[in-house]
């Protein structure tokens, strides 16, 4: 059997009680498209340059500050808590005062 853990708060999920949540997050870099896009390029060589560099400790580097992927399990109490502030920001930043 399986057994799961709340990867926030580190409480025991019982999968036979209680609803498991998956948060998945990726970050990538946001790189623009050229307006000079070459049509005549080979996609295939391309990547298979890339694929090549994937084995060189120096380039697995830089490919983990380009693209990064991660997998939290979650109970329904930090489910509830990462859906009302996903970015953990400090409550005190998300008010909004006026200039009386």
């Amino acid at each position: 059997m399986i057994h799961y853990t709340c990867d926030c708060c580190k409480r025991k999920i019982d999968a036979d009680d209680e609803l498991r949540y998956i948060v998945r997050l990726e970050v990538y870099a946001a790189l623009d498209p050229s307006e000079e896009a070459d049509d005549d390029r080979d996609h295939l060589q391309e990547i298979q340059e890339v694929l090549e560099r994937l084995d060189d400790p120096q380039e697995a580097e830089a490919c983990s500050e380009v693209y990064h992927q991660q997998r939290f399990d979650l109970c329904s109490e930090c489910r509830d808590q990462y859906v009302q502030d996903p970015l953990g920001r400090p409550l005190t930043a998300q008010v909004n005062f006026s200039q009386n």
